[in-house]
């Protein structure tokens, strides 16, 4: 008899979602990342909306994850380790309150884990400025149009992603080598 895969999932805006779609999907215990909108006003919103910046929603990813190979705090590691969570509204040369920095919760536990890790950081002032990620309660994710989707693995050689998102890409695999996939 197989064994049933248990399935937690994480989601969270760390600035343009094709960057942190990418570095997520390189862990061996992520079993689909999916980019989408989250925490604004406007139902089924689009990229074009999105990028007007006037919707509320950020652009974000839902991670979904085996619990028993890596846990949510680690998630958490991954995701300030590969993004800039002390500007506020942007990311690099991304600007927008689409591109903040923000972790939504899908339960109790998680909200405690976040709090606790981003006290953590604070503490001991891992980062020179102070860190602006906000912790707020899951709402309802919109899937980002089908082009959006494992964006950098289609468009390796495209500008943003050969200077923006090959470097965390570089990072993960240095710093994470043994949570990988095998290639």
């Amino acid at each position: 008899m197989k064994k049933e895969m248990i399935t937690e999932v994480a989601t969270l805006a760390g600035g343009c979602f094709w960057c942190t779609e990418a570095v997520f999907l390189e862990l061996k215990a992520v079993e689909k990342v999916v980019s989408g909108y989250i925490g604004g006003k406007t139902e089924n919103p689009t990229y074009k909306e999105i990028c007007q910046g006037d919707t509320g929603h950020a652009e974000a990813i839902q991670v979904y994850f085996n619990p028993e190979e890596i846990s949510f705090g680690e998630i958490l590691e991954l995701f300030f380790a590969t993004h800039d969570p002390t500007t506020l509204n942007r990311q690099g040369n991304d600007v927008g309150t689409q591109y903040r920095s923000e972790i939504f919760y899908h339960n109790e536990e998680q909200k405690v884990i976040a709090e606790d890790f981003i006290q953590f950081l604070k503490e001991e002032a891992v980062f020179e400025k102070p860190i602006v990620t906000k912790v707020s309660p899951a709402t309802i994710f919109y899937e980002a149009e089908d082009y959006h989707q494992n964006y950098y693995n289609q468009n390796k050689t495209q500008g943003y992603c050969a200077f923006v998102i090959a470097p965390k890409i570089d990072k993960v695999r240095t710093y994470f080598k043994d949570k990988l996939k095998k290639d």
